[in-house]
């Protein structure tokens, strides 16, 4: 393949300037589109920088999310997502923005939609992923102590609000999940199976870490919608050198988080 991205012998329109500053933005959003016209979808980007632990999804989120999807022309989108996870209540947000969207969405993971990152995930109608994603268990914690443990201990620990607390995270984790999936991808599932799933990814039961990692072929075996791609399928290789730009521009730039499509950018600066 000749090494034309992203040369042109045309100029751009931008002052040089301008153009300088803001190149790492205008060349991403060339690939977004090059994605685009073989996908014939929209892409739209929630990406956080995962080697920065305090870049995950809160509250402030939902207001840039929804400025992407306000801007979309077609209802057939895809998500490109990058997460360690986050708070819950945004969690749940940023689900309700995408479900009353009424879009036709599957989620990308390029390389990792961790714990409220996966719930985010069944938000669409299939995950597409490649031989770098992962999901992972989606139980929640309460100051970094897992809730099920909490949960299973019960009155053991002396400490009956606690394990109130931790009861209530544990259902709101549950039903989030239950409405998406069922009302998404599994569409159908019987209660029993459903069950099942839950038990496995919302509690300490079939994985015994929070960071444990569930691949395409292991989400797929859970009875997940997956898309799987090669590492040299072309596609999935544009797929992969946009997510790549992400990352190495939100280090060099200073940036926790980027919202992104072929017409908009609005990039989150790390906290002071």
């Amino acid at each position: 393949m000749a090494d034309v991205f992203p040369r042109s012998t045309e100029l751009p329109s931008q002052s040089p300037l301008f153009w300088v500053n803001h190149k790492d933005r205008y060349l991403r959003q060339l690939l977004i589109r090059d994605i685009e016209a073989v996908t014939k979808r929209e892409l739209v980007v929630y990406f956080t920088d995962c080697d920065r632990t305090t870049a995950v999804i809160d509250q402030t989120d939902d207001v840039y999310l929804s400025e992407l999807l306000t801007a979309l022309k077609s209802k057939d989108v895809d998500l490109l997502l990058e997460t360690n996870g986050g708070m819950t209540d945004a969690t749940e947000k940023i689900c309700a923005i995408l479900r009353n969207a009424g879009l036709n969405l599957r989620v990308i993971v390029p390389r990792r939609a961790k714990s409220n990152g996966t719930v985010i995930a069944f938000c669409g109608t299939s995950i597409v992923m490649g031989p770098d994603s992962e999901l992972g268990p989606i139980d929640p914690a309460l100051d970094n102590i897992p809730a099920d443990f909490v949960v299973k201990a019960g009155a053991s620990l002396g400490n009956p609000l606690l394990v109130e607390a931790a009861k209530s995270v544990v259902a709101q984790t549950r039903r989030l999940a239950s409405f998406l999936l069922t009302t998404g991808m599994l569409q159908g599932i019987n209660q029993a199976d459903l069950e099942i799933l839950l038990e496995k990814l919302a509690t300490r039961n079939q994985y015994h870490s929070h960071g444990a990692v569930i691949d395409h072929a292991e989400a797929a075996q859970l009875g997940l919608k997956v898309e799987s791609y090669e590492a040299t399928d072309p596609l999935w290789r544009k797929i992969w050198l946009l997510r790549t730009m992400y990352a190495f521009d939100c280090q060099q730039r200073g940036y926790s988080k980027l919202f992104e499509s072929a017409a908009i950018s609005s990039p989150v600066a790390i906290p002071k």
